[in-house]
């Protein structure tokens, strides 16, 4: 006799959790636009991945990410700019549960996924604006060059890059910031009076919310680049002046970072190899105002330590921004760092035994009352007069 099962192929059948997650794949791709090759590639990962006893038990929840995973190994592998929060806002799903089956499938087929390409996430996101072909909904003044803009945008990342804003953070808030800045740039007079959310309403994109800090950042950035140009200086340039010239910092943008920030930060690597006192007071170097914000701040332990600095409230950047002078070019956490909570008070130890250790150290008052008590001055006058 011969098994039904047996004779029908029945276990060689895919089971349902695997059909389910090879249409979830398949379908992933084709809302990404993604070609036959990578489709293929994502669903001969996904296979893999769930004979692996690592993915056998895990949630409902994972197993749904997991084809997501294998979408977004696919696309990194073929250098196709796709980012992580994209497949999250696909799949609804929270980012630290996302990563969290990301590394483990990463681990368990030993995958080697390459970095993100700054170059073509602006290439692929800029290509999603619809700026570029006229339409009734487009007025005419937001038109632009598809070319011109990319290759703008691409200098103002490039800058964002040099001056620590991409680290550390989600890539598109500052693709956006530095579309618009380009946007704005190549046409100021037509376009400087219209702000970040009707740009992005207009171009069809969705606008992440640290768009406006990354923004702010990089207006910051090019009024500090703004500041070594001489002819520049008479015009008191603010946020929305300083887009008009644009294309002139970013030409000369190594010169100009090197002169708004580089010296600042030698003294500043002077000072933390502990030879911060006799360069703070050296006139060739410093300004009057940098010279007193760094004897200011040398009682609190700033300049030789920044982390110190940092503890007590006030950092020295901030504090040298404050005060007119240049700041160091570093990383915005360190410049803005977040407010921690103070450390408690040491209470006073309490007069109870539990509280008492032995080890505490005694004073000479408390011995002199010890020993001008009339008890032991009787009592030591007599164990004096014995023999």
């Amino acid at each position: 006799e011969v098994a039904y099962s047996q004779s029908t192929g029945q276990k060689e059948q895919l089971s349902r959790c695997l059909q389910r997650g090879i249409r979830r794949v398949q379908d992933l791709c084709k809302v990404l636009q993604l070609p036959a090759v990578f489709e293929e590639t994502a669903v001969s990962y996904f296979q893999r991945a769930l004979q692996l006893p690592a993915f056998h038990l895990v949630s409902l929840e994972k197993k749904e990410l997991l084809g997501g995973c294998c979408v977004f190994v696919t696309c990194r592998q073929h250098n196709w700019p796709l980012t992580m929060g994209t497949i999250c806002s696909l799949l609804y799903a929270k980012q630290e549960l996302f990563a969290s089956v990301f590394l483990s499938l990463q681990k368990e087929l030993g995958l080697s996924v390459p970095a993100l390409s700054l170059a073509d996430l602006v290439k692929t996101h800029l290509s999603s604006f619809r700026l570029f072909q006229p339409a009734a909904d487009v007025p005419a003044p937001f038109l632009e060059d598809k070319e011109k803009l990319v290759a703008r945008t691409m200098g103002i990342v490039e800058l964002a890059s040099d001056t620590w804003l991409v680290t550390g953070r989600h890539p598109v808030p500052v693709v956006t910031a530095a579309a618009f800045l380009a946007w704005q740039s190549l046409q100021p007079r037509a376009r400087l009076s219209c702000p970040l959310a009707r740009f992005c309403r207009v171009a069809g994109v969705d606008l992440p919310p640290p768009a406006h800090l990354r923004l702010r950042e990089l207006l910051d950035i090019l009024l500090a680049m703004a500041s070594q140009l001489s002819w520049l200086r008479g015009f008191g340039l603010d946020k929305k002046t300083v887009v008009k010239h644009v294309g002139d910092l970013l030409q000369h943008r190594v010169f100009l970072l090197k002169n708004a920030f580089c010296q600042d930060s030698g003294q500043e690597r002077g000072a933390a190899s502990g030879q911060g006192s006799p360069q703070e007071g050296s006139p060739g170097q410093d300004t009057p105002g940098q010279d007193s914000a760094g004897q200011g701040s040398a009682g609190q332990g700033s300049p030789r330590s920044p982390p110190l600095a940092q503890e007590k409230g006030c950092p020295l950047a901030g504090k040298r921004q404050r005060e007119g002078t240049p700041r160091p070019l570093l990383p915005p956490c360190l410049i803005h760092p977040r407010k921690r909570l103070r450390p408690a008070a040491p209470s006073t130890p309490s007069t109870g035994d539990s509280a008492l250790t032995g080890d505490e150290p005694i004073s000479d008052s408390e011995i002199e009352q010890y020993l001008r008590s009339p008890e032991e001055i009787r009592a030591f006058r007599k164990a004096k007069a014995w023999p």
